[in-house]
This record gives structure tokens, C-alpha cells and sequence, in this order.
């Protein structure tokens, strides 16, 4: 293990960690750091990271199971969609580790994660909601096919394979200012 792979995981798992006192400020910035270990991958010269994609996969389990834990004092139907979409990805994260398939984690996108944020907004800004039959199927489906264009972007078109965070930020600095 390098210096570089324990900094890495240490920010990672101590960004896991708020979502369990606020879920939904705490979820969206354990999302925000699992998105900082690239910027960090393309910053840091510590001895390198030796496999990005199951280091990154590994401590998403970190924070998904944070996520996990708070979902479990969800009402009844909350909860057991959550649990159901966590170990939906939890197949797809086993056999990502056994093949080293990227695009199996295509056929097992991560909605978990959405879903998770979805119902602590909701949570937050509208205490009384109600699920009805129409309302979870729906919201399921924007989810859903919402990770799966996440997950082709990532995992199956590698649209950002080629291009380091630190060119990402520049582009979008760039589209922001006007091309300054």
C-alpha cells in the first residue's frame, strides 16, 4: 500500500462518516469526496495509486454502508428498497472484484446511492410525504436510468479514462467563462 492509496483512504472514510449524524448534507459530501480522490490521484505524488477502479469501488463501500445504516431507521417501504437496491449493487461490486469487468457494473448500476439522497431530501423538505405504488415506480425509474447514463459515462463509454480531473476542471472553467 502506498502513501499515496492510505491519504486517499483515510479522506474517503472520514468524508463516509457525517452522513450518519446529517443524511443529506452528509451523503452529498461523501459524494463530493469520492469524486475529490481524483482530483487527489492527478495531485499527489506518493508512491501512485497500483488499481484506481477497485480502490475506488472498495471505499464506496465505505460510504455506501454509512448510507446503509441510516436507511435502516427508514419507515418500512424506504427501508426495503434501500436494503434491495444495496445488495442489488453489492452483486455487481462482487462480481466487478472476481472479473475486473467494468462493464458489469453497467448491469448493476448503483441506484442505492440515488435513492438514498432522494428520500433524505425528501426527508428534509418534505417531512409528510407518502409512497404510493405510482410515485415509487417513477421515482425508481428517473433513478435509475439517471445512474445507468452515469454508469455507461464512467464504466461502459470511459468517456473520462482519457482525461485527467485536473483537465475536467479546466474544460468546465472554460465552458463556464466563456473560453477565458
Amino acid at each position: 500500500m502506498t502513501l499515496e492509496v492510505l491519504v486517499i483512504a483515510v479522506i474517503r472514510i472520514g468524508g463516509s462518516l457525517p452522513v450518519l449524524r446529517w443524511p443529506l448534507a452528509g451523503g452529498i459530501l461523501a459524494i463530493l469526496v469520492d469524486l475529490s480522490d481524483l482530483l487527489l490521484r492527478d495531485t499527489l505524488d506518493l508512491g501512485g495509486i497500483p488499481d484506481y477502479q477497485a480502490l475506488d469501488k472498495w471505499l464506496d463501500q465505505v460510504y455506501m454502508a454509512c448510507f446503509l445504516l441510516v436507511a435502516l431507521r427508514w419507515q418500512v417501504l424506504e427501508r426495503r428498497v434501500a436494503v434491495a437496491l444495496y445488495l442489488y449493487r453489492a452483486v455487481g461490486f462482487v462480481l466487478f472484484e472476481v472479473t475486473g469487468n467494468r462493464d458489469l457494473l453497467l448491469l448493476f448500476p448503483n441506484v442505492f446511492e440515488f435513492w438514498f439522497l432522494a428520500v433524505a431530501a425528501l426527508h428534509r423538505f418534505r417531512p409528510g410525504f407518502t409512497w404510493n405504488r405510482w410515485r415509487l415506480l417513477v421515482t425508481l425509474g428517473v433513478l435509475g436510468g439517471l445512474k445507468e447514463l452515469h454508469e455507461w459515462a464512467l464504466h461502459g463509454g470511459r468517456i473520462f479514462d482519457g482525461i485527467s480531473s485536473l483537465e475536467a476542471i479546466e474544460l468546465v472553467w472554460r465552458w463556464v467563462t466563456g473560453g477565458r
